[in-house]
């Protein structure tokens, strides 16, 4: 599977010249949206509507918000409360939980098996990383952004 692309705000931030990429090539600035930052829902659970307001004024000053990305944005933020409860739940319970299961005969049983709340932060987490990718808030985005805050002269030679 190829790499997702980023949005054309990306590249050029992190371009060598203007209105280029940092291979040198010219950036496509696609179709032009009205950069309009979408409103939080009101239906986002109190972690969700943190999130919101932490990320999207950074995305709204990048211009990398419009009102058709309230979906996707409020799923991050969903899915960000998912595995801040699921963390928080495991760091409460323990990796694992006893279950005691109780056999025909009457015989009690117990074993240790992993917590759920283990799989679904494990998921979440998942979830988290390629929705942060969309918005270019994983690591590697971040020190592209960084790159490209630079103001210093670059040679437009992409080699």
């Amino acid at each position: 599977m190829g790499r997702t692309a980023k949005p054309a705000a990306l590249k050029l931030i992190s371009g060598r010249a203007p209105g280029r990429d940092s291979g040198g090539r010219v950036v496509n600035k696609g179709p032009a949206f009205r950069r309009i930052p979408p409103r939080a829902p009101t239906w986002l659970s109190r972690e969700a509507a943190a999130e919101w307001k932490r990320v999207a004024p950074g995305l709204e000053r990048l211009d990398l918000l419009k009102e058709e990305d309230r979906a996707v944005l409020a799923a991050y933020c969903e899915t960000w409360s998912q595995f801040v409860t699921a963390t928080r739940t495991v760091s409460r319970e323990g990796i694992t939980s006893e279950v005691t299961t109780i056999s025909v005969s009457g015989a009690e049983t117990t074993r240790i098996v992993p917590n759920p709340a283990v799989a679904i932060a494990r998921s979440a987490g998942r979830e988290l990383r390629a929705f942060a990718a969309q918005f270019g808030l994983t690591p590697s985005s971040e020190q592209a952004l960084a790159r490209g805050a630079d103001d210093g002269e670059e040679d437009d030679n992409p080699f």
